[in-house]
């Protein structure tokens, strides 16, 4: 006697293979413009909020340096003094600049594997 049932067809374990590695592909490609885009978000919207905080920075000096110049009844004295309120923030960097770069890499580091 005969069964009319038909029996399952496998592919051979080559085209399997094969539809895995294009699948594996795919997804490491996947990944990447993941990975990549994320990146790209994330340095824009830094160079963005970097922007707007210089604009901030500028016009809060401009705002006190006005501010300084009307309390010593002297420009050249309020900006002045925010003008050496920055070379002491300027030192204090140079100072500091070691621990600020080592800072800077780790969250570039943590950021690239995340």
């Amino acid at each position: 006697m005969e069964s009319t049932k038909e029996k399952p067809v496998h592919t051979p374990i080559v085209d399997q293979f094969k539809e895995y590695a294009d699948t594996r592909l795919k997804l490491i490609k996947y990944q990447a413009i993941e990975k990549v885009s994320s990146i790209l978000a994330d340095a824009i919207s830094n160079i963005l909020l970097a922007i707007c905080t210089l604009f901030a920075i500028l016009f809060a000096s401009i705002t006190l340096a006005c501010y300084l110049a009307s309390i010593l009844i002297s420009n050249w004295a309020g900006f002045g003094c925010v003008t050496l309120l920055y070379l002491l923030i300027s030192v204090l960097v140079l100072v500091m600049k070691k621990s600020f770069q080592k800072s800077i890499i780790n969250s570039f580091i943590k950021k690239s594997f995340n």
